[in-house]
């Protein structure tokens, strides 16, 4: 079969030798099926490897989601737990009108226990989230047992009192006092009352 005697024209494909006819039907067919492939089929399966990779995040997100609503119950009980917590902390935070009477009970506390007060200066209220924070410096002189009865003595008043940065050393001139400096806290629930500054739960 002699190529160069073949009319190539395309509108006399029909006349084209058999062998040839065969081989052009099947370039054509592979350029269309390679044309199907790039054009169609990839796209629809990257556009698959998407979609699957959404439906796996979907469900880790669902199952996470199930475990947080499995535990809900667990959760509110102990919201519920904390907020009761906090309403009866607040409760134990003196009012400003109570503050006064509670630096007297503080100092009337130290002088019970047969202290020697040297400093006791209230310093400007410290302002939290949703409280105040009061913190007085104090400088007492006393012997171990009385220094004792003092901090189980605040420990024991109706509001809430804590020591911070005690630092206790002989005292000057004597051998059997020692002689204590801290910081004692206590706690204002604010301007706008324990009832508008507690937390709300989120709904």
């Amino acid at each position: 079969m002699n190529l160069s005697e073949i009319n190539w024209d395309i509108n006399a494909a029909g006349t084209w030798p058999t062998p040839v006819k065969i081989a052009a039907g099947v370039i054509v067919s592979v350029l269309v099926v390679a044309a199907d492939i790039y054009y169609i089929t990839n796209p629809q399966l990257d556009e698959l490897n998407a979609l699957e990779q959404e439906e796996a995040n979907l469900k880790v997100s669902f199952e996470t989601k199930q475990k947080k609503a499995i535990n809900l119950p667990d959760y509110l009980a102990q919201l519920e737990q904390i907020e009761s917590s906090l309403g009866e902390m607040l409760k134990q935070m003196p009012t400003k009108a109570e503050v006064a009477n509670l630096l007297v009970d503080i100092s009337q506390t130290g002088l019970a226990a047969g202290l020697e007060f040297k400093l006791f200066q209230p310093n400007a209220e410290v302002r939290k989230d949703f409280y105040s924070e009061l913190p007085i410096n104090i400088q007492v002189i006393g012997n171990y047992n009385e220094l004792g009865l003092f901090v189980s003595g605040l420990a024991s008043l109706p509001r809430i009192v804590t020591v911070h940065n005690v630092n206790i050393a002989p005292a000057p001139n004597s051998k059997t006092e020692l002689a204590m400096s801290a910081v004692i806290k206590t706690y204002n629930e604010g301007d706008s009352g324990a009832s508008q500054k507690k937390p709300k739960r989120g709904r």
